[in-house]
């Protein structure tokens, strides 16, 4: 009878402690990358008009032209994980390294249809179909995964600075605006911001590619 009175405690704490490790282990499988809007992040990257967003943030619908001369939407990109950067080819400083570590990003997720790039050049002026396609095929970019885009200025740049919150750097789009960032923005496959990375850190692609693989888990 004693025995029984020591056993029944004991059950007990194993089936606890067994409880406690699936959910902790649950809990580590299933840590998804938080879900940043406006307010979340850094003011200075944040149009003055979305700041005090604090929910139910989605990006904008975009419409861009790739290597190819296809027009490019968003809706090339629903139902996606995708990363975005900005560019430009002429760019001799962080940019050819942004542009190394998407065509890894590339490499990595080649097979999974889930995940998707886009590139979007800020001097869409310089940046040409016939630039872009060059540039396209000395980084081994395939359209069906990485769309490195140009298109109106105006709409490029409220895409940096109003929708996926790049840049610190204010301006409207004219002539002689000019944004430079080195940052990869990480979308879901809801249209929300997963993530900001710094494209030229070899720790942040890292982290950026953990992040990616939380989501499609």
């Amino acid at each position: 009878m004693k025995s029984k009175k020591i056993l029944l405690p004991t059950v007990i704490c194993i089936a606890g402690l067994a409880i406690l490790l699936l959910y902790f282990r649950s809990s580590i499988t299933t840590n998804e990358p938080r879900i940043y809007n406006p307010a979340d992040l850094n003011p200075m990257l944040v149009d003055f008009d979305y700041r005090d967003v604090k929910k139910g943030y989605y990006v904008k619908d975009f419409r861009l032209i790739n290597q190819n001369a296809d027009t490019i939407t968003h809706a090339d990109y629903d139902g996606k994980i995708y990363v975005v950067d900005f560019f430009f080819t002429r760019c001799p400083t962080i940019c050819p390294l942004m542009t190394k570590n998407m065509e890894e990003l590339q490499t990595l997720f080649y097979d999974n249809d889930l995940v998707k790039l886009l590139s979007i050049s800020v001097t869409p002026t310089f940046d040409s179909v016939e630039v872009l396609k060059r540039y396209a095929k000395i980084h081994n970019a395939s359209s069906s995964k990485w769309n490195i885009t140009t298109g109106n200025k105006q709409h490029i740049y409220d895409l940096a600075r109003k929708s996926y919150f790049a840049v610190l750097d204010e301006g409207d789009g004219g002539l002689q605006d000019f944004i430079h960032t080195p940052n990869f923005i990480l979308v879901d496959t809801q249209r929300q911001i997963r993530g900001i990375y710094d494209g030229t850190r070899s720790e942040e692609i890292i982290r950026l590619t953990d992040d990616i693989a939380l989501l499609l888990n």
